[in-house]
C-alpha cells in the first residue's frame, strides 16, 4: 500500500463508507469494527447525566490524541510516509480538541482538571516487551493501540449520538464518530507500509482479545469517554 492509497481510505469521498462502518456495528463478536465487547448499553445512559464530565473528557482525550501523533512523529522521523500521513492527524484531533472546548463555553462549563484515562492505561500495560534479539515491533503495536482506541471511540460517539436527547449534541457526535472510523482504519494501513501484512492481522487479534479482557475488568463511569 502507498502513501497516496492511504490519504484517498481517510478522504472525505469515503465519509459514507465510514459512516456505515459505525452505524452498521451490531453486538455480535464480529462486529463491523471488529470489537469483540459492545459497550455496556448503561453507559449511554450515564453519560447523559454526567454531560459535563464527559464533555471534559472527550476534551483531555482529542488533546492527547494528538500528541500522541507528535509523539509519533518525533520518534519516528525517519519515515516519511508515517510523518505525512499522521501530520494532518495532529491538526485534525488539536481542532477536535478546539470544538468540544467550543461546545463546553457554549454551555457554560469549564474544563476541569485532566483525569486518568485507566482504559487507555490499561491497554499500555499490555503493551509486549521488546525481546533482544526479536525484530523491533514497538511501532506496530503502538499504532493498533491508537487504532483500537480510535475504534472504540468510534462505537461510543455513535451511542451518544443515537441515544441524547439534545439534537444539536446528537449532530455534534455524529461527525465525531464518522471521523474516528476513518483515524481507526488510517492506523492500520500506516502498519500495513511497515510490517507485513499476515503480522499487522495477527497482531491486530491479539489486541481486540486483550481489549476485550481489560474492558471486562471496568466498570462503566458515565464521566469518562472510555
Amino acid at each position: 500500500m502507498t502513501l497516496q492509497n492511504i490519504r484517498l481510505i481517510s478522504g472525505s469521498h469515503l465519509i459514507g463508507q465510514v459512516t456505515y462502518f459505525c452505524t452498521s456495528m451490531s453486538t455480535a463478536e464480529n462486529s463491523i469494527l471488529g470489537l469483540k465487547m459492545p459497550t455496556d448499553p448503561r453507559w449511554a445512559d450515564l453519560a447523559s447525566i454526567s454531560l459535563q464530565e464527559i464533555l471534559t473528557d472527550h476534551a483531555f482525550c482529542e488533546q492527547k490524541a494528538a500528541t500522541t501523533c507528535i509523539s509519533l512523529i518525533s520518534r519516528y522521523a525517519d519515515k516519511p510516509d508515517l510523518v505525512n500521513a499522521l501530520s494532518p492527524v495532529v491538526t485534525e484531533e488539536w481542532g477536535h480538541f478546539r470544538m468540544v472546548w467550543a461546545e463546553m463555553k457554549k454551555r457554560g462549563y469549564t474544563l476541569g482538571r485532566q483525569r486518568k484515562d485507566e482504559y487507555v492505561n490499561l491497554l499500555m500495560e499490555r503493551e509486549p516487551k521488546q525481546e533482544r534479539g526479536a525484530p523491533d515491533e514497538r511501532l506496530l503495536h503502538r499504532l493498533l493501540i491508537m487504532a483500537l482506541i480510535e475504534a472504540r471511540s468510534c462505537e461510543r460517539f455513535r451511542l451518544l449520538h443515537e441515544n441524547l436527547e439534545d439534537p444539536a449534541l446528537r449532530d455534534f457526535y455524529y461527525k465525531f464518530m464518522v471521523s474516528e472510523a476513518g483515524h481507526y482504519r488510517l492506523m492500520i494501513d500506516i502498519a500495513g507500509l511497515y510490517f507485513p501484512a499476515d503480522r499487522v492481522r495477527e497482531t491486530w487479534a491479539w489486541w481486540l482479545k486483550t481489549e476485550e479482557d481489560v474492558l471486562q475488568h471496568l466498570t462503566p463511569r458515565g464521566d469518562r469517554m472510555h
